[in-house]
């Protein structure tokens, strides 16, 4: 008896040593990790506000060198900066809010079951993920819709992501039935249910869905930069695209700087790339709770 308690003590030691092993190596990996995520941004950080001379000759890796905020004071007299600022703000504000009006619908009709031909409708949502026309027919038909250089191109010409529907609509499916029934006997509309049942109880799904299309809507370059000529109408993100390329064009003017130089081309982009983050980051925290909670709702089979 005495042998066999022995035994199991010493399993027992052995298991949770191997546990102690296996959390510190999680530990390991999840810094690292963090590390990794993390130092790009703390580049861009202290790239901005170091002499460009160290910059460029890759003095500059773990603290700033020489530190100085012209690369900033320079940055905003960047041409056309608030106006990009601006439309950065009317495109991610109102671009969610269509986002959102049209997957909630959407995501609330394919839900029930009730609706006519749901599979099929579902279907042909669900093949759009996988399947489209590509770039050029997509240009083309903003081109034959009159859509180039406006910007219900950009409100509207992406109003919805099938994957985000899908998410809304796995969450919609997870409200009780009772809940809609006891409303339909009390004589409430479709529209009344979704807006003060629905709505109400999938916060943590909506938080995530608008995050996901928030920052989709504050990146995004590609399309306002195909679509979109006029200077006064384009986003911040295709602003530093232009930068870039600039730059890239301009290299010669590395071959100039000094140790006196305050600022160049290049430091002033990492302080506008610094500014184009902050925006995200300051919002985040607020939805972090809701995100958290509503972050695995896709893994829920719809």
């Amino acid at each position: 008896m005495s042998k066999e308690r022995n035994k199991g003590g010493s399993g027992a030691r052995i298991e949770g040593r191997g546990e102690k092993i296996f959390d510190i190596a999680v530990t390991i990996v999840g810094i690292v990790l963090v590390i990794i995520c993390l130092y790009p941004l703390w580049y861009v950080f202290i790239a901005s506000v170091s002499r460009p001379l160290y910059v460029e000759n890759g003095s500059v890796m773990f603290r700033p060198a020489y530190f100085t905020l012209e690369s900033y004071k320079e940055a905003f007299k960047t041409p056309f900066l608030w106006t990009s600022f601006g439309n950065s703000l009317f495109y991610t504000f109102f671009g969610v809010l269509v986002n959102m009006v049209f997957s909630t619908t959407m995501a609330y009709a394919l839900s029930r079951s009730r609706l006519l031909f749901r599979k099929g409708f579902t279907m042909l949502a669900v093949f759009t993920m996988w399947f489209s026309a590509g770039i050029i027919p997509m240009y083309m038909n903003f081109r034959d819709f009159n859509l180039l250089d406006t910007r219900t191109a950009i409100l509207f010409g992406f109003a919805i992501s099938t994957y985000n529907m899908i998410i809304l609509k796995s969450f919609f499916e997870q409200v009780p039935s009772a809940l809609e029934e006891a409303a339909f006997i009390d004589g409430a509309s479709d529209f009344r249910i979704f807006v003060q049942i629905f709505l109400p109880l999938s916060k943590p799904a909506l938080a995530t869905v608008a995050l996901f299309y928030g920052v989709n809507r504050w990146n995004g370059y590609f399309w306002p930069m195909n679509l979109l000529t006029s200077d006064s109408k384009v986003p911040l993100q295709v602003l530093l695209k232009k930068l870039l390329v600039d730059r890239t064009a301009n290299e010669m003017e590395s071959a100039i700087i000094t140790s006196a130089s305050l600022s160049n081309q290049t430091t002033v982009i990492y302080a506008l790339i610094l500014l184009a983050i902050i925006p995200m980051a300051v919002i985040y925290p607020f939805i972090q709770k809701y995100f958290r909670s509503g972050i695995t709702i896709g893994a829920v089979k719809g």
